[in-house]
């Protein structure tokens, strides 16, 4: 019999939410964001525990075994994973975050991000089409028509509709400007969009009544490369006259075979003169998508966070059972190996840092768009966007990583299908491609974080001002020193290879920098209570190597294109 991973560490989380930064204030703005009491939070989280825990857990293992399949041309998902959507919406778990006004719970973002971390723990798949709703509500709520609002906006926001992204076609994967989906006027409001969309997550699906994929394409007369792109809603069937669906001319060319994530259908579409609305304005398309990407980049580092977490917890539980080695008549626990402490504390410092890191951002995300005051909104919209490269690409890594080192722990056992870190290990793969592969963060974060806007400034102070404070917390000042002198070092170079040579590595000292960031605030919590005495050690693990670490990152970014000088004689 297949194990599973372990429930949530509910008090752990609740502890990491009650001291999220930002969190009061954010409370302050609105009654819904006061709502979300230290009590509230704590139900809710308790209740997503025990929903992912008994619905979802199981369901994991048909989605990974299973999958989805085609089945005269539309997708039929895995045994049990209909029946769980249905309790999914009914339980309201969809509407956390959204608007009371698009009739939404008006929460904080935290919140959701908390609940996705608890259900990405037991079943990643199921959380794909989720996300895409959440972003999907972003742009019909923004940019839609009025009657398209009307329609769309109640039944996405309660998770009865469905909805998907469709961005990459065969050669515009990353590189956007060369989508060639077009879009053409009927004359009564409506496009007849046609073209080839493929990686869509959830692209067909027998879970929800309809789907609405919002979907970039080019209009006629548009200008070449991103700025010619509009922004459309094309949904998968019309009403006919009587009511009765009608297919919208959109067809299911294949279900794409993959390394993990098997629950989740990544299609190939068609579309052939589908009708769509445009949202927005016309030629703005990609500009409008980024009013989603925020809310992307937060999932995917939720998504690696449950993984982690969950391959974490279950690498502890199991060093405590197994017994190997020690010499006596009885093996002893392998817990008591250094080797294994050693891989154990390294998970738990990885999974507890990400975990404030991802709370803290997803409280700055929502300052930043409901802040009154001016310069305080735009702090944090500095600080969300500094901050959204750095926890995508540290979650992605994580949940890797993390997987990788349970695996290790639990030896030729982890390797195998009867503990489910193997699968974890195959379904966080992906983490580090989409929204975005780290290269593209890295790009983002130089490109237009450092050399476009004052997020590091704003990451600098509130950082050493949390270092000067807290057991432990100065172990970060040579990283953060290390940051500086790489950020002036980058923006100096005369070359763009040089710059870019160094990208990734200036992302990865922006991660250790953050991470170390949030060690020190955690340092600051009293050691009082039981939830602090693991988050401090996590903390003290983080920063205890921490210079060592930064200064191999430092050292590639001031060497800039000479790190690749080889490259050329391969």
């Amino acid at each position: 019999m297949r194990a599973s991973i372990p429930p949530a560490s509910v008090d752990v989380i609740i502890e990491q939410m009650r001291h999220a930064p930002g969190l009061a204030r954010l409370r302050s703005l609105s009654d819904s964001f006061a709502a979300a009491t230290d009590d509230a939070m704590a139900t809710i989280v308790s209740e997503a525990a025990k929903f992912a825990a008994k619905e979802l857990g199981p369901l994991n293992l048909a989605m990974d075994d299973t999958g989805a399949t085609l089945v005269d041309g539309r997708v039929a998902t895995a045994p049990g994973h209909a029946a769980a959507w249905r309790s999914f919406v009914a339980q309201g778990w969809p509407m956390l975050e959204h608007a009371e006004v698009i009739g939404g719970q008006g929460l904080p973002r935290l919140l959701a991000i908390a609940v996705q971390e608890i259900f990405d723990r037991h079943c990643p798949a199921f959380g794909m089409l989720p996300v895409a709703q959440r972003s999907a509500v972003k742009l019909v709520d923004q940019f839609g028509p009025d009657h398209v609002r009307a329609e769309w906006l109640p039944l996405l926001v309660s998770g009865d509709w469905g909805a998907t992204i469709c961005i990459s076609e065969a050669g515009a994967g990353s590189d956007v400007g060369r989508i060639l989906t077009s879009a053409r006027p009927r004359g009564d409001g409506s496009w007849a969009v046609s073209g080839e969309k493929m990686w869509i997550s959830f692209g067909d699906q027998n879970l929800t009544a309809r789907i609405g994929h919002c979907l970039l394409a080019r209009t006629p007369g548009a200008a070449p490369g991103p700025a010619g792109l509009s922004l459309f809603l094309v949904p998968d069937w019309l009403p006919e006259p009587d009511g009765s669906p009608r297919r919208n001319g959109i067809s299911v060319r294949r279900i794409e075979s993959k390394l993990g994530l098997h629950g989740s259908p990544t299609c190939a579409l068609g579309f052939d003169d589908s009708t769509g609305w445009l949202l927005g304005t016309e030629g703005r398309g990609l500009a409008q998508m980024f009013a989603m990407i925020t809310s992307m980049r937060l999932a995917v580092g939720a998504q690696g966070l449950g993984i982690a977490a969950g391959s974490a917890d279950l690498a502890m539980l199991y060093a405590r059972e197994r017994r190997q080695g020690g010499g006596g008549a009885v093996a002893q626990p392998i817990i008591e190996h250094p080797d294994v402490q050693r891989e154990l504390a390294g998970q738990a410092a990885t999974t507890e840092i990400l975990r404030g890191l991802l709370y803290a951002l997803a409280v700055q995300a929502d300052l930043a768009a409901h802040e009154p005051d001016d310069k305080a909104r735009r702090d944090a919209e500095s600080l969300s966007q500094w901050l959204l490269p750095i926890v995508k690409t540290f979650g992605a890594d994580s949940a890797f990583n993390v997987s990788s080192s349970a695996m290790q722990v639990l030896g030729g056992a982890g390797y195998t299908g009867d503990w489910p870190v193997e699968q974890n290990l195959r379904d966080s793969r992906v983490l580090s491609i989409f929204e975005g592969a780290t290269g593209i963060q890295a790009l983002d974060l130089v490109e237009r974080r450092l050399l476009r806007s004052d997020g590091l400034e704003i990451f600098r102070t509130m950082a050493r001002d949390t270092a000067n404070s807290g057991d432990g917390a100065g172990l970060l000042f040579p990283c953060l020193d290390l940051l500086d002198d790489a950020a002036t070092r980058l923006i100096s170079f005369d070359s763009n290879r040089d710059r870019r040579a160094a990208a990734t590595s200036f992302l990865r000292l922006s991660i250790l920098a953050a991470g170390g960031w949030m060690a020190a605030h955690l340092l600051r919590l009293s050691s009082g209570r039981p939830t602090n005495k693991r988050l401090r050690a996590s903390a003290m693990q983080w920063l205890s190597d921490i210079e060592v670490r930064a200064a191999v990152e430092h050292w590639k970014i001031i060497a800039g294109e000479k790190s690749i000088s080889s490259f050329h004689d391969l």
